[in-house]
Order: C-alpha cells, then structure tokens, then sequence
C-alpha cells in the first residue's frame, strides 16, 4: 500500500487545488490502525490556522451512522424492536395522514433504511438541525406530505432521521445526542468528538466556507438541536479512525470476547444491503476502462456496494452549509478511507470512492483470509484419501447420503480417474482455502499438474460430505 500512499496524497492535493477546498484532511486506516494522515490548507481562513489530524469538522450525514448503532444498541438492549410503528413513540406522528389508503404503518426500520415514503428533502433538511421538539411536534401534527408509500422504494429523508433520533431519545430516556456520546463516542474513545460546536477547543473548530467568485465567505454556523441527528457530529481524523476501525474488526464473526459498544453481530448487521438504490451499469475500475458494473443499497445509516468482482464496499457521504465529508471501507480487505473539509458541500465524494477502489484493486490487500473451521481441517485429509481411492469404509464414514446416490461408486472412480490421471502421480496434497465453515478448496498437486478438489459438507450435527468438484487447475500464464 505504501507505494500508493505519493499517488493518493496528490489525488487530494489537485482537488483541493481544483475545487478551492479552505481546508481538508484525510486518512486511510487499515487493519484497526490510522496508517496515513495528512492535512491541507487552512481550519480557520481568518486566523489562518491551519487544518490538522486534531480539527474538529462537522461530518454532516455521516452523522446517521452513528444514530442508526444507536437505535441497535437500544434494539439489542430491549427497550425498542425495529418494527415497532414509531407512532408508539412519537404520538404527534398517530394524528399523520399517510399518502394511501393502504399504506403500512410508518415503522422504526423504515426510518433506518429510508422507505418512509417522505420526499428527498436535502436542501430544506440541511437547515433543520437546530429545530426544537416542539417545533418538531408542531410539523407533525400539522400533517406531513408523502412522495411515496412507506415500505415502497428508497428516498433519502433528513426527516426520517431527525424522527429516528428522537425514538433513541424516547427509548433512552435522554438526549439522543447524550446516549450516543455516554454508548457509542465515549467507549470507542472519541474524546474530541461532539454535537455543540462552542464547546470545541479553542482553535480547533474548522470554520466553514463556500467559495464565491475569488474568495472564501464564511458560512454561519449551526448550533446542535433537536434536529442533529441528521448531521450535526463534529469529529476529528485521529476521532472518526477509531470509528472506522471499529466497523472494520467486526468482520469475520468470530469466538473473541466483544470488546466494543454494539456486538460485533449488530454492526454487522448495520453493513448488510436493506433496500435497493441503484445499478451502476457504466461502472469502471479506477483505469476508467474496464467494465465493473455495481449494485447499491441503503443499509442502517450506511450505504453499500457489490462490484462484478465481489468487492463490498460500505459508508456515507456528508454534505452541509460549509462542509463535505465522506467515508467508505471495505469490510472484507479490512481498509477503509475518509475525507474531511470545510467547504460547502466540498466534493471529496468521487475521490474518497476512487482512492479505496484503488487500494482494493492495487495494493494486493486481497480479502481476508477465512479461517478454517475444525469440520473443514478434519475433513480435507479425508476428501484428499477418498479421491484417490475411493475407499469403501471411508466412504462409508464421511459422505452424506446423497453423495453415492447422485452418482454411484463406480462412476466417481471413473469420474476421478479421468480427472487425476493427466498430472500423474500424486505427490502432495495442498492447504485448504476455506469459503466458510463448510466448504473449501484445496489442491491435489501431481507430477505433471494440479487438480484443485473443491468440496462441500452438510448442515448435520457431524457434517458429512456432500459434493465434490474435481477442476484441473490452469498453468502459469508463463507456461
């Protein structure tokens, strides 16, 4: 990855230079640590302080997040199922005329996943942060406007937000803001993270900016509210590294004790494809050539992306009056990268999706390695013997009842031969490649080839073999 590190510093050098950026920081974290931070231009144009890995920027909607492990903590705890109607906790909302007659009750996963049927609202949601409850209470029981049914497809609400932090506050018995600094901030140890900017230290705070003409204007601040849970965290790069890191050490599912403020199973959860929001056909690897069309779905405050080459990606953009902000990682190579600045809706979008395309097609991260269970280090001597014998006891012993029953004895030796004999003589078996916990791959190597034995067992209390696959394994390009 090192040798990456010159290219994408000057990917973010030119668009700081390019799209007139006061100020930007950003870092890669790989495997739990911070691994490359750098800092651009300036926090304060004024008092021209300059931006390091310690400013406090405003995320924007990578806010949502964190609301959204919020709402699991609490789900986990009891105190809220994700289907319960949200009127169950906001009675202003049991007064709200939903758009059909046969609209389904707005629930606490349509907030989450934003299929509340509220309209895309970006303009006049980015203003809504320092809104009051009492405001809040007062919309609603006004009547809301829908654009679609709830349930029915993906539109990016504020509101659906803004509503969900007041159902962690409702369930918590406290300020959203305070249960996800108490749960969430504290344990993760984001010391200098925060909702309210005036309690920044001083000199930290990254003023915003948006560029008119020749020259940066400041843009006014917004105070936290009541309407914070779509955008109003303020974090540092050293802060948000660890948040990233948490995400990341929640894959694979494992046996180590949970060390972190959600189980390793929520947050998980939290990465996994809810509802469908796009496909980019026109998708290319970072060469700007090579077809690699993606499927995009929102998540639980996060988005998410499969590639053509199985690549998942997962993260949130963030975009207000003064500031852009964007993080994205990829949960099975275990690196991940954002991006921070001060301008108003600051585009480190593009380049912040770019850089960690480019780490996963170009630093030889590959996907992390699965672990192979017991079942499978148990098996693979045995499917290795019985692929070359066919030993009738041991077939006996370890294939489930389909395996001669699909094809019989005599045909698998047959089927085998016809595979084995091209490489000759057996010399070694290979490590096995675990898929998961039940199937894996490893090679018969011979003394004039590789025949690679893929093999599957079954959901049984002792797991027995239920397919085999024989695939002659193709010669170095060299050859």
């Amino acid at each position: 990855m090192a040798a990456l590190l010159p290219e994408i510093d000057k990917i973010y050098t030119e668009l700081a230079g390019k799209e007139h950026l006061p100020g930007l920081v950003y870092g890669v974290v790989l495997d739990g640590k911070l691994v490359h931070v750098r800092s651009l231009g300036l926090a304060d144009v004024e008092r021209k302080i300059p931006a390091t890995s310690s400013t406090e920027f405003r995320i924007a909607s990578m806010s949502k997040s964190f609301v959204a492990m919020a709402a699991l903590k609490l789900r986990d705890q009891g105190k809220l199922r994700l289907d319960d109607p949200v009127a169950d906790y906001l009675p202003e909302l049991r007064r709200v005329q939903l758009p059909t007659a046969d609209s389904p009750a707005l629930t606490i996963r349509h907030l989450l996943t934003m299929t509340t049927g509220l309209p895309e609202d970006n303009p006049w949601g980015d203003r809504q942060m320092a809104v009051s409850n009492a405001r809040l209470e007062q919309l609603a029981g006004a009547g809301l406007s829908f654009s679609n049914a709830p349930g029915q497809t993906f539109e990016y609400s504020n509101l659906g937000y803004i509503f969900l932090g007041k159902v962690v506050s409702k369930a918590s018995g406290m300020r959203f803001q305070d249960y996800v600094t108490r749960e969430i901030l504290r344990p993760l140890g984001m010391h200098n993270t925060r909702w309210e900017y005036t309690q920044a230290a001083p000199g930290k705070l990254a003023l915003g900016y948006r560029w008119d003409r020749d020259h940066w204007e400041p843009e006014p601040i917004l105070s936290d509210g009541d309407g914070a849970a779509m955008g109003g965290l303020i974090t540092t790069a050293d802060d948000f590294a660890r948040y990233v890191a948490f995400h990341l050490d929640a894959w694979p599912a494992r046996n180590d004790p949970e060390r972190g403020p959600l189980r390793r199973a929520s947050v998980r959860e939290m990465h996994l494809p809810q509802v469908f929001t796009g496909f980019a056909v026109k998708a290319t690897l970072t060469d700007r050539k090579t077809p690699n069309p993606r499927m995009h779905f929102y998540n639980y405050g996060l988005d998410w992306t499969r590639d053509s080459h199985d690549v998942v990606t997962a993260g949130h953009s963030g975009g207000l009056p003064g500031f852009g902000s964007q993080f994205r990682f990829a949960p099975d190579h275990g690196v991940g990268v954002f991006a921070f600045t001060n301008l108003r809706y600051g585009p480190v979008y593009g380049p912040t999706n770019r850089i960690l395309s480019m780490l996963v097609e170009r630093a030889d991260l590959g996907p992390r390695a699965i672990a192979v269970s017991p079942i499978l280090a148990k098996r693979h001597p045995q499917v290795a013997q019985l692929v070359q014998s066919w030993d009738a006891s041991l077939g006996s012993a370890i294939a489930a009842d389909n395996l001669f029953l699909d094809r019989s004895r005599v045909d698998w030796i047959a089927h085998a031969r016809e595979k084995l004999e091209p490489i000759g003589k057996i010399t070694s078996v290979g490590p096995i490649e675990a898929e998961n916990a039940l199937r894996g791959t490893f090679p018969l190597i011979g003394e004039r080839g590789t025949v690679n034995v893929k093999f599957t067992l079954t959901p049984e209390r002792e797991p027995k073999v239920q397919e085999i696959t024989l695939t002659p394994a193709k010669p170095p390009v060299n050859q």
